[in-house]
């Protein structure tokens, strides 16, 4: 498809899936009606963004100023392959994590689909906007919908949980729009193509931009505002905590990414970066060490693995940003499959702490091979994904002359590994409980000799109540982790195909001269 014709649908990754909420939610009586809508809708977005990388994966652009103004007034949609990448992983995300909501009924409540939808199109046109204000807006288009899916189980976990994240957020997003405020005062505009290059120039500027990527910083979890992410995440259902986990903070990343290579054209915060990011793949990968919980120990390690997506802005330039998208591709997609994995544990289990689970490997060998492959990729074994996404990243640390950076990036891994034998130790190879405890238990449970001593369980003579589990856990939950473990062995497989997108992703924002012509000529 050419890009002409491309240039007026741009628009439509955010109304569509709007309009697709607001039918979802006239339509909400019956289920099969909303699936039908929402499903469509993804679909279409899936679609539009695989036909938009192809389009512009040599490097040309796609802009559409919106409703017809002219350049500098209106506010410009702008794909270019890196955009077209966020697209597509993001509306596939969107995609599969909805079909897991459905396999475990989590889309009975009838406002399920409808948010998803404006948090979808919300994030999508977080990825497309060329205008820093409408970057704002799109953020809390995406935002508005999470606070309820995080809450809508009403527990008093979740509730707390929202509570947290709200308020982190709220003030975030405060800080935000304040930095675009002082950005508008300093340089006269907001359009990200004119504003190209101006923190180089101006003090003023490169100050109020610093606001912007603290609060976009803030939004990525990045140490030390990183602990309301782990706080809040594993609370909210499995299907929304993958979602969140692939799309929310994935948009701080991404505006860090945009704003910092436009604004201050990848100059100027080496040093910071470089602190600041090591720093959050240890205290992230630490924290994930400490858990109890398979989601509390995954959501610690979406902030350290974000340290690893963020560490070539040290060393900007098209190979660095290269290895950084690359490795954000494959981190949304290995991410959401070890949620999903471990989310089919919990809902056969009904519980989530590495203490009350085990055997998950004997009983079902295909989601222990989903979960393992998963979690080898993330630690960057070979020939998965991950490992050509750490070996990138370490091989421009090692470029640039920064022993420091590679040495954290080996022992980081090393200590990901340990986190992932953990739960591989507690879920899936240790011994399978024989029952679960549930309900009140005797008075004599108190006494010091209800315990067997071979195995320091409670006998089950004390028990008042159980739980039988169902023999297996249900097929149909593995398909959509399998299918996300399938993608991150093929990207590893064939990783010329993401390196090259990468690569013009990369040249495009380390050169910012073709997107300001693109956006400012009429």
């Amino acid at each position: 498809m050419s890009t002409e014709v491309l240039q007026p649908l741009l628009p439509a990754f955010v109304w569509l899936p709007i309009l697709a909420g607001g039918i979802a939610l006239a339509v909400r009586r019956s289920v099969v009606a909303q699936r039908a809508v929402a499903f469509s809708a993804h679909t279409a977005m899936l679609v539009g963004a695989v036909v938009g990388l192809v389009a512009v994966s040599g490097g040309d652009l796609v802009v559409e100023q919106v409703s017809g103004w002219v350049p500098g007034v209106s506010i410009p949609f702008v794909l270019d392959t890196f955009a077209a990448l966020m697209l597509t992983v993001a509306a596939l995300m969107v995609l599969v994590c909805s079909v897991f909501a459905v396999l475990t009924h989590d889309d009975v409540d009838p406002f399920f689909h409808p948010l998803v939808l404006v948090l979808s199109a919300g994030v999508l046109g977080a990825f497309l906007t060329g205008d820093l204000f409408n970057l704002f807006v799109m953020i809390e288009v995406a935002l508005i919908p999470s606070y309820v899916l995080l809450t809508r189980s009403g527990s008093a976990a979740a509730v707390a949980a929202g509570r947290i994240y709200f308020g982190v957020n709220l003030l975030v997003s405060g800080v935000l729009l304040s930095g675009i405020g002082l950005v508008y005062g300093a340089a006269g505009t907001v359009n990200l193509a004119e504003l190209a290059g101006r923190a180089s120039d101006s003090t003023a500027v490169a100050l109020a931009a610093g606001v912007v990527l603290l609060a976009l910083g803030a939004k990525a979890a990045l140490v030390p505002v990183h602990s309301w992410l782990p706080r809040s995440y594993p609370f909210a259902s499995v299907a929304v905590t993958a979602l969140l986990s692939g799309l929310l903070t994935k948009i701080g990343v991404y505006g860090v990414f945009r704003v910092y290579g436009l604004l201050h054209d990848g100059r100027g915060l080496e040093t910071v970066w470089l602190v600041v990011l090591l720093a959050t793949m240890v205290v992230g990968v630490l924290g994930a060490l400490g858990e109890s919980t398979m989601r509390a120990v995954l959501s610690f390690h979406m902030t350290s693995q974000v340290g690893y997506i963020m560490v070539p802005l040290a060393f900007f330039g098209p190979l660095a940003m290269a290895a950084g998208i690359f490795y954000m591709v494959h981190h949304i997609i290995v991410k959401a499959a070890l949620f999903l994995a471990c989310g089919a544990v919990e809902h056969h289990a009904r519980s989530g702490r590495l203490s009350h689970l085990g055997g998950y490997a004997r009983r079902e060998p295909w989601l222990g091979l989903v979960f393992i492959v998963s979690a080898l990729s993330l630690v960057g074994i070979p020939p998965l994904s991950g490992f050509v996404a750490k070996a990138l990243v370490i091989r421009e640390s090692l470029s640039a002359g920064s022993y420091v950076a590679a040495a954290f990036a080996v022992v980081v891994s090393l200590l990901t590994l340990l986190s992932m034998l953990k739960i591989w130790n507690g879920v899936f190879w240790g011994p399978d409980p024989e029952f679960e405890r549930e309900g009140p238990l005797d008075t004599a449970a108190t006494a010091p000799d209800v315990t067997d001593p071979s195995s320091g369980r409670l006998r089950p003579e004390f028990v008042t109540a159980r739980v039988q589990r169902p023999t297996r856990v249900p097929r149909r939950l593995i398909l959509p982790a399998a299918f996300l473990a399938a993608c991150t062995v093929t990207i590893g497989l064939g990783a010329e195909v993401l390196l090259e997108l990468s690569m013009t992703a990369g040249e495009g924002l380390s050169d910012s001269t073709a997107y300001v012509e693109a956006v400012l000529t009429p």
